[in-house]
């Protein structure tokens, strides 16, 4: 199924019902004709099935049973379905595949409707749409990761420059937060990427737009949408009517673009949840420039969030990660995908992280607290549009009692830094009332589903109590009727059972069956279902007990219905303040978590300024040096970037050494180091001082992209392009083998221009990794180039890695000591050293130091055009005579003649 079908035009309408179509067959084709993009579920019993094309398709991607129900138009109906109990699992599982379901549920009790009449079908309707943006259920979310619906909208002025302007808001429901900004055509992958959304809607017309559906095509789920969800003209009275505001100027000052797409969200959202409206804060605008830009390459390649190979484990994200709440490690995933480029903002961040690594009693005590704090965002969100159960008010009541114990501890720092002082100010602010009032409502032991029962503490309500020892002496007459009947027809097994269509009945095994159906139990025992391996019966005497028990269980179930709903308006009346609450457990739990990393791998505090510095003292990989914890010490580096005396561009260093020496695992330190920085965490070095950095370059790495139709060096190049095109004097770049994936003069010529180019053009801090050792003779003429290597000890001809980087240029590669290391057969390993020995030979004819001399910086720069050759006497002479004849005035005759004067002269010389 196409993630991306339209939530509003219908493709394949249901055929017309027919006369002969069963009641409710027909209201399944109604309400599937309403809801055509859609899987739908519909409600029968315990089970949600689903029929024709929906059930072939469910049946497919879940792996269950097709079977059919009666016919339609002569042929048999294809149907599937599955249990209540294991809804959400296979919903997770159809929306991971990109499919979009409608929930039909049962709108009234099956008893009410045989009241209409015997053939009367029960009510039924769409009570969501369930999209992989707008999901709630815990079980359907990752707790740990936001689930993000963004809306992209592009300016429909005519000029190329707001055309290439788009717009994107972004929300997740299931916790509120609600974003803004813009950015031109060339950010709008990294954006994105940033945002990382689990589901995207665009204007039709934007998804039609050619020059972008190919990047459409490439992202998991895009769903466009018609013209009037993206209607700027009512987009401000949209978003003002969610919020239930008068005018959005308290918002801030938000472009006509920016309206638009926060009204496409809130559309969307109130279209899927048929008008429940998610508690979400007000949008908030981010300014332009506010937070490191890193495109998605980069995103990758420094495998920042993932490793290469889509795992979380072995990334960046995994590595620095020891919050111990949900909000905590979303918080930190959000900071780590968007650093700051305010120093004052993150100097506020690493004031908080500060204080808990100077004291580890706090943090410990904090981390104990937080620890006992359930999700209040999520839990929030499910309450506010109906989707809540029991559960979400425990986790609201142990909540807020941890936010009260937090804020008590906190208050012991003297003064607190200013984000933790905001947030002891909000974890004060929910109403203590609310969770005293849960906590005495509320069972220990708490079903998963309100219509379960069983969740209001017994004594908490005299009325109800009085209701379930009713409903429970009951239960004990039907345990005893049912050892009776047992007793009385020797069917040790027989069972009194419960289900939602058949009420009570009598159950036996199918060998028993036939003793029931028998004189002389046919006469007390009336056959109600035969299955495959049970018949069910029911007595007088059990329909009359039955009309007790549901009197009574009917009436204890409506009064804890209702006490349900009257603790919910009251944890709904402070919707604000709790999340308020929800947002300063997450940012205590981000500096607690950083402040712990600090202390346990000996992290310092980066210095950040509005410089071009770039000083790292003895820096490590922050992943790498985890991962070896077993196998030894890992090997700090230094790296100094900062603009050399007297000038005002960084450094670029241009990095040799052999495979395998760890010059990719130096380059992606650093940018990791500067992520980490501005993210506001305290960093792997002994110092570090670190001018802000607007935009991160990284090209590392080889990989194709053959569905867009690019090469390995294709998409190399286009990269490289990138980087080249966009890099500015604040950004900063790390590029490992450039051209190597090319013929060697190419490759060569690439890298080296490249070089030319950053230097000279972008005035970029760079790290340029190659094995061209050509390029380490450019630090010659390129002042602020440096050359750096990894040392490296040859031992009884193989090679030892020193993994230290030092001043200087390395003279080989050691690839055939590489490639022995891999298992080569020595016999390969042999010839390649014969060759090698010759290739080197010739290259000493002429070696890279020649080439430099000769190429001079930037000799590909255009010349002047030469002056134009004199021309010769016989040359003017023609030209003169041509100039003068008429070709419209000669006869025959006298054209022939001009031609043999012509030729006369040429061939006298003009003469």
């Amino acid at each position: 199924m196409d993630a991306a079908r339209k939530l509003d035009v219908a493709e394949d309408p249901p055929p017309e019902v027919p006369a002969r179509a069963t009641p409710v067959m027909e209201q399944f084709i109604e309400i599937k004709r309403a809801n055509p993009d859609c899987l739908l579920f519909y409600r029968m019993g315990d089970f949600y099935e689903l029929f024709f094309e929906d059930a072939e398709i469910a049946s497919r991607d879940l792996g269950i049973v097709l079977t059919k129900r009666g016919k339609h138009l002569g042929r048999d109906i294809p149907m599937c379905g599955v249990p209540i109990h294991r809804s959400d699992e296979y919903l997770h599982r159809l929306i991971e595949l990109g499919h979009r379901v409608a929930v039909c549920e049962q709108l009234e009790d099956p008893a009410e409707a045989k009241k209409r009449g015997a053939k009367s079908v029960v009510k039924r309707d769409v009570v969501r749409l369930v999209t992989p943006g707008t999901l709630t259920e815990d079980s359907l979310l990752d707790a740990r990761r936001n689930n993000y619906l963004l809306a992209v909208a592009r300016a429909r002025n005519s000029s190329t420059e707001d055309d290439s302007r788009f717009a994107l808001a972004w929300i997740d429901i299931s916790t509120g937060e609600f974003r803004l900004a813009e950015c031109d055509r060339l950010g709008l992958a990294s954006a994105i990427a940033r945002i990382e959304p689990g589901e995207i809607i665009v204007s039709d017309a934007l998804y039609a737009d050619a020059d972008l559906v190919p990047y459409w095509r490439s992202l998991p789920a895009v769903t466009p949408l018609t013209r009037d969800v993206f209607d700027g003209a009512s987009a401000e009275r949209r978003l003002a009517a969610y919020f239930a505001v008068a005018t959005t100027d308290a918002f801030g000052t938000l472009t006509r673009l920016e309206l638009t797409a926060a009204a496409a969200c809130v559309t969307y959202v109130e279209r899927t949840q048929l008008g429940q409206r998610p508690p979400l804060s007000p949008p908030v605008r981010e300014a332009q420039g506010a937070t490191l830009a890193i495109d998605q390459a980069t995103r990758a390649n420094l495998e920042l969030m993932r490793t290469l190979g889509g795992e979380r484990k072995g990334s960046l994200a995994a590595a620095i990660d020891r919050t111990v709440t949900a909000a905590g490690s979303r918080l930190l995933s959000q900071r780590l995908a968007a650093p700051l480029t305010d120093p004052e903002a993150i100097a506020k961040r690493l004031d908080a992280v500060e204080a808990f690594v100077a004291d580890a009693a706090l943090r410990g005590d904090v981390r104990a607290r937080l620890a006992a704090a359930p999700d209040l965002a999520r839990s929030l969100a499910r309450l506010v549009v109906g989707r809540g159960g029991p559960r979400d008010l425990a986790a609201i009541r142990d909540g807020l009692t941890a936010a009260a114990d937090l804020a008590q501890r906190l208050a012991a720092l003297s003064p607190p830094p200013a984000e933790i002082a905001e947030a002891i100010d909000a974890l004060h602010r929910p109403t203590p009332e609310i969770a005293a009032t849960l906590a005495a409502a509320l069972a220990d032991e708490l079903p998963a589903f309100k219509r379960d029962g069983g969740f209001v503490r017994t004594g908490y309500d005299t009325a109800l109590d009085e209701t379930r020892a009713l409903r429970d002496e009951s239960r004990r007459v039907v345990a005893a009727l049912q050892a009776r009947y047992a007793d009385e027809t020797g069917i040790r097994i027989l069972k009194i059972r419960h289900n939602n269509v058949l009420g009570y009945f009598v159950e036996v095994t199918a060998q028993h069956g036939d003793k029931l159906l028998a004189a002389p139990w046919n006469g007390t025992f009336i056959h109600r279902q035969t299955l495959a391996g049970q018949v069910r019966f029911t007595t007088t005497e059990l329909a009359d007990l039955e009309a007790k028990i549901a009197n009574a269980a009917d009436r204890a179930l409506g009064l804890e219905l209702e006490m349900f709903d009257r603790l919910t308006a009251q944890v709904i009346a402070e919707t604000e303040a709790i999340k308020g609450a929800a947002a300063a457990l997450g940012m205590v739990d981000v500096a607690a978590a950083l402040g712990l990393l600090a202390a346990e791998r000996d992290y310092v505090r980066p210095e950040v300024d509005q410089t071009l510095d770039f000083v790292i003292e003895r820096g490590r990989h922050p992943v790498v040096e985890q991962a070896l914890r077993d196998a030894g010490p890992f090997v700090a580096n230094d790296c100094d970037l900062s603009p050399p005396n007297g000038e005002t561009a960084g450094r670029l260093y241009v990095v040799t050494g052999p495979n395998m020496a760890g010059k990719s695992t130096y380059l992606r330190q650093n940018a990791l180091i500067a992520v980490m920085a501005q993210m506001g965490s305290f960093v792997p070095a002994k110092r570090a001082k670190l001018g802000i950095v607007d935009r991160l370059f990284s090209r590392v790495g080889a990989a194709d992209d053959l569905a867009r139709g690019r090469s390995t060096f294709m998409v190399e190049m286009v990269e490289t392009a990138a980087i080249l095109n966009q890099a500015t004097e604040r950004a900063l770049v790390i590029l490992d083998e450039i051209g190597r994936g090319t013929a060697t003069f190419d490759g060569l010529s690439i890298a080296w221009a490249a070089i030319e180019h950053l230097h000279e053009q972008n005035r970029c801090r760079a790290l340029f990794a190659t094995h061209f050792h050509e390029l380490t003779a450019l630090a010659a003429k390129l002042k602020r180039l440096h050359n750096a290597t990894v040392r490296v000890k040859e031992w009884h001809g193989d090679v030892v890695f020193l993994h230290e980087v030092v001043e200087g240029a390395a003279d080989r590669s050691y690839g055939i000591q590489v490639a022995k290391l891999a298992g080569l057969p020595p016999s390969v390993i042999e010839r390649a050293k014969l060759v090698l020995a010759q290739l080197e030979a010739e290259d000493r004819t002429s070696p890279a130091r020649k080439l430099i001399d000769d190429l001079p910086l930037f000799a590909a720069a255009p010349k002047p055009a030469p002056a134009a050759p004199r021309m010769d006497t016989a040359t003017e002479a023609v030209i003169a005579a041509l100039a003068a004849i008429n070709p419209d005035e000669l006869t025959p005759r006298e054209a022939l003649e001009a031609l043999y004067t012509l030729k006369a002269k040429g061939a006298s010389g003009g003469k």
